[in-house]
């Protein structure tokens, strides 16, 4: 329960006091508590589940936006793009200032590639060698202290694999 509060608490202190970034007509960023907020679960190949609370970015301004200006970030929250008619998305790392673990996932949900630790204020492209439906985007480093890699499932109502639904 205290891992749950401190969570509540870094999420509402960085949707509040950081809010991210894609400009709007006024110059002023969206704030992050703004954006849906959802649950979402790693199983990883070795049997563990490790949940998130994630936003969602579901318009172009919010995919735009993303994580920028944001100063620091918990351990268990990240930015979920979901991308149903681009195969092939590509990110960036434009007013982002921390290193970001960008997890590129299929249809059903199976983690296809992981860009680690992207560079933060980074203008180069990322993208999967293999189709992706979605990104999630998590501290960077999470996926090396948490075990997640390449095959692991997310389990999330966005993602299509029955088996691995959240229950």
């Amino acid at each position: 329960m205290r891992r749950f509060s401190s969570l509540v608490a870094v999420l509402l202190c960085v949707g509040a006091l950081c809010s991210a970034g894609a400009i709007a007509d006024d110059g002023v960023p969206e704030p992050l508590s703004t954006f849906p907020q959802s649950l979402l679960a790693i199983r990883t190949n070795a049997g563990q589940v490790i949940n998130f609370k994630i936003w969602t970015a579901d318009s172009p301004r919010r995919e735009e936006q993303g994580l920028m200006y944001i100063r620091d970030m918990d351990e268990h929250a990240g930015m979920l793009f979901m991308f149903p008619n681009n195969p092939h998305p590509t990110m960036w790392m434009k007013n982002t200032y921390i290193p970001l673990d960008l997890l590129f996932i299929n249809p059903a949900g199976r983690i296809e590639y992981i860009a680690a630790q992207a560079t933060p204020l980074s203008l180069s492209i990322i993208q999967s060698p293999k189709p992706a439906l979605a990104v999630l985007e998590l501290k960077g480093g999470a996926c090396d202290r948490l075990g997640i890699q390449i095959g692991d499932f997310i389990a999330h109502p966005n993602f299509n694999h029955p088996q691995h639904k959240p229950k």
